[in-house]
């Protein structure tokens, strides 16, 4: 599942890499063209606002085109979806977290979400939770700032 999305202009969005079934045969006489991928690096180059913004805004903005780009036509996640997600896109962050009680949590409440389906909030709410305790935050925390 990539979760490719058709844009207004039917133009199609995906993660560089991943595969895109809405890009398969509608039928076995007529196959449809493979559509161009955009990767995020150039989505983001896109976005006038984003030319000169911060690095945090890039950050937030990689994001939530990452989201987009594997989101449903209704703009949400599914359960498979989000976790291949963290699993390719968030492995450093979640690597060697299998074990920790809290990270267990966290997918069981993902398991058991009502919907079946995370909109964009509850995706940043999955990805902070998951940063706050991961290893990989200690690391962050004790690189040497330049001065």
């Amino acid at each position: 599942m990539c979760g490719c999305v058709h844009s207004t202009q039917d133009q199609v969005h995906c993660l560089e890499g991943e595969p895109n079934p809405s890009a398969a045969p509608t039928s076995t006489l007529a196959p449809r063209k493979m559509p161009k991928r955009i990767s995020v690096s150039k989505q983001l180059a896109s976005i006038k606002a984003l030319r000169k913004g911060s690095d945090l805004e890039k950050a937030i903005a990689t994001a939530a085109l990452i989201f987009r780009n594997s989101s449903d036509l209704d703009g949400k996640l599914g359960k498979t979806t989000a976790k291949n997600l963290l699993r390719t896109q968030f492995r450093n962050f979640t690597e060697g977290q299998e074990t920790k009680p809290r990270y267990k949590d966290l997918l069981s409440e993902l398991d058991e979400h009502t919907e079946n389906k995370l909109d964009f909030e509850d995706f940043m709410i999955l990805l902070l939770s998951i940063t706050v305790m991961s290893d990989l935050l200690q690391d962050i925390w004790s690189v040497k700032v330049r001065q």
